[in-house]
């Protein structure tokens, strides 16, 4: 552990003592939640602190060279192995070398705690899945707990980029010839002052697939700004990652924590001079609940999604009333032992909106899953309220 890095932990547990309000909730794995920088991985190790104080547990794509630097900084990352890459790009291997390469990558990486997936490919049509999915079962034969990393195109990309006649069939072509353990893809949605309707169409897509496939699901998210999208804010944040985790993510991808030095890309949380931006705190707040509140998720399974006060759910939602004029977003979640939970999120990005939650059940109520800490609490006046763009995890309690 680095010097800087030791003292950030010891100025968190200082502050805790003396405030009591100041909470510092455990760190999720990434295994069990992937937070994840989609972007190049540093190799200093002041950069790869500052990442780890981010909140993230991935720090990108790194090199075999690089894998001693970021485990010392307490985080994982996926492997980009130029042999492997070479073969994707020409779309074109024989049995021998793609088991050859796997091999050689093997030797070399074995059990490295600090690498977490090898890097395949981002955003693939069609076509390029059949290789795709014969170097991931070879990977996964040979090192069954390192996960091959494919990321997939969203549901606002063109018929010929998918190689597919419809996006639903973009999404089982991954699934028949990619067996990967989850579904990732990406989706930039924030325009014009609001979250474009096709974010949540996405979300229900994906959901929809991988509740069949029986397999969890990652959303890459927009963590800086560029073309016309919107400058990053919290509420952007918020919306971004409850808005997954309402229909039912299981990890969270930030593009991108740097900066690219192209275009008009800016406002990530590192400048291109590696300066900390606004953003950095932004993001810093939006992991640590993330962080806080995953071991809880991560015992849920997602049973609906509805809008409110427009409803699309399906059979008989818990919620009758949430006794609010704000637009929500409501994700229904059932634990091991079949008892009911809810997400709230917020769907406005410029005002905060009180709720008061009414269940078809009268006798049932509802406690609140802090995002500060993790633990449960009592809603109480003030915990009737959500920010802009902002969730609230609530599990139901019934007689």
């Amino acid at each position: 552990m680095c010097i800087r890095h030791f003292a950030l932990l010891l100025f968190a547990a200082v502050l805790q003592a003396q405030h009591p309000w100041v909470h510092e909730a455990p760190a999720v794995k990434a295994t069990e939640f992937p937070i994840m920088a989609w972007n190049p991985s540093p190799s200093d190790a002041e950069s790869l602190a500052l990442m780890k104080a981010a909140g993230l547990n991935v720090s990108g794509f790194c090199l075999v060279e690089d894998l001693d630097k970021v485990q010392a900084a307490g985080l994982a990352c996926v492997v980009s192995y130029p042999p492997i890459q070479e073969m994707i790009a020409r779309n074109r291997a024989s049995d021998a070398e793609i088991r050859q390469a796997v091999a050689d990558l093997k030797s070399r990486i074995g059990t490295h705690p600090a690498a977490w997936g090898v890097n395949l490919r981002d955003e693939p049509g069609a076509d390029a899945m059949p290789l795709l999915g014969r170097i991931a079962a070879e990977l996964r034969r040979a090192m069954p707990e390192k996960l091959p990393y494919v990321n997939l195109f969203p549901n606002y990309a063109s018929l010929q980029q998918l190689g597919t006649d419809s996006y639903d069939a973009y999404l089982r072509t991954y699934l028949k010839r990619i067996p990967l353990p989850y579904l990732s893809w990406d989706n930039y949605s924030l325009e014009h002052g609001r979250m474009d309707p096709r974010f949540y169409d996405n979300l229900e897509q994906v959901r929809r697939v991988t509740l069949e496939a029986g397999i969890p699901f990652w959303n890459c998210v927009l963590a800086n700004t560029l073309f016309r999208y919107m400058e990053p804010s919290d509420a952007t944040f918020h919306l971004q990652v409850y808005a997954t985790l309402a229909y039912g993510g299981r990890g969270i991808q930030f593009f991108t924590y740097f900066t690219p030095d192209i275009g008009n890309f800016r406002l990530a949380p590192i400048d291109t001079h590696g300066n900390k931006t606004a953003t950095w705190d932004m993001l810093r707040r939006i992991t640590h609940e993330v962080h806080a509140l995953a071991p809880a998720l991560g015992k849920l399974r997602s049973v609906g999604v509805y809008h409110w006060p427009v409803s699309t759910a399906a059979g008989t939602p818990l919620v009758e009333d949430l006794r609010s004029s704000g637009r929500f977003l409501v994700g229904e979640f059932a634990d091991a032992g079949g008892r009911p939970w809810l997400m709230l999120v917020n769907k406005d990005l410029k005002e905060s909106t009180p709720f008061r939650v009414k269940l078809r059940n009268p006798k049932a109520s509802v406690t609140r899953i802090s995002p500060a800490s993790g633990k449960e609490a009592p809603v109480g006046a003030e915990g009737g309220w959500l920010a802009p763009g902002a969730g609230v995890l609530l599990r139901v309690v019934e007689p």
